[in-house]
């Protein structure tokens, strides 16, 4: 086998079995321990917390416990916590108002381990524990108020929950952190239906009013429109003999052109009557005919 290929077989078994299971030893043997981001690592030997570790990287369990770093990975405990921050919101906590209206708050929390060794030796449940506590600061501070403050102090509820919470979580190794109503909202069904049916009979009373104020106001122009329309055509009508006669007045300055209009309005009533007229020649006896076709005795001619 040449060397090149014997370095290689040599360097793969190095780093991928040696160098592991020899690490893999010294951790098993107490020698380091790694905590990653995050998280902490509580050591427990014959009952007693012999180490806490919080800070992130490579920790030698040897020069920080000593011999006992040996063996409590054989026969002590090692816990591994999560510090992250984490969140819960909760749904419709009751709470009844002043009024006596059963109202749900949707709650939501933010919450982080503080102290690992309370955290795990103080409570069996801390997070249910600080779900419960969370949830009767809800009902104990919030109950009786008034709803609009309700309704509308949001913020305000959200200070007074996290003062109730913060002081016991504490003692759980379990620290509060942001705290915000996000809802708060009915519980009563048929308390809903009715709200919703005067709402609507509300709405529509509005829609009603605005609908009748319209049409009053298209009433009010509309006849205020007729008025100065009718003031209007009796101030013309009433112009219209004066105009008429101070201009006969003018033309009758002038008799033949007053003459002259009245024939011109004579032929023009003639004309707008629509009667047939016959026109016989000056000098003819055709209207003499006529008359004695009809039986009746001649007129002395003209």
């Amino acid at each position: 086998m040449s060397p090149f290929f014997l370095a290689a077989a040599v360097t793969f078994f190095g780093l991928w079995i040696a160098v592991p299971v020899a690490l893999g030893l010294l951790r098993m043997l107490g020698f380091y321990t790694i905590v990653y981001e995050g998280t902490a690592q509580v050591f427990v030997l014959f009952g007693n917390v012999l180490e806490t570790i919080t800070e992130p990287g490579i920790h030698f369990l040897w020069l920080r416990m000593g011999p006992k770093a040996l063996i409590v990975n054989w026969i002590g405990s090692r816990y591994t916590l999560d510090m992250r921050m984490d969140q819960v919101y909760r749904r419709s906590e009751p709470v009844n108002s002043e009024e006596g209206a059963p109202m749900g708050i949707g709650i939501w929390y933010e919450m982080y381990v503080s102290d690992p060794v309370a955290f795990l030796f103080k409570n069996a449940d801390p997070r249910g524990s600080l779900a419960a506590n969370v949830s009767n600061a809800t009902v104990r501070s919030l109950s009786n108020m008034k709803l609009a403050d309700m309704l509308g102090n949001r913020h305000q509820m959200s200070q007074v929950v996290r003062e109730e919470v913060s002081p016991k979580s504490h003692e759980w190794g379990y620290k509060l952190g942001s705290v915000y109503i996000r809802k708060v909202h009915l519980r009563d069904p048929r308390m809903i239906k009715q709200i919703e049916e005067k709402v609507v009979n509300r709405l529509r009373q509005v829609t009603a009013a605005i609908k009748q104020d319209g049409e009053n106001q298209v009433n009010i122009i509309a006849s205020t429109a007729s008025r100065q329309a009718a003031i209007a055509f009796a101030e013309a009508a009433a112009l219209r003999p004066k105009i008429v006669g101070q201009a006969l007045k003018t033309i009758s300055s002038a008799p033949d052109i007053l003459q002259a209009m009245f024939e011109i309005l004579e032929v023009q009533r003639v004309l707008e009557g629509g009667a047939e007229i016959t026109m016989v020649p000056p000098g003819s006896d055709m209207l003499q005919q006529l008359i004695a076709a009809r039986g009746k005795p001649a007129a002395p001619p003209a």
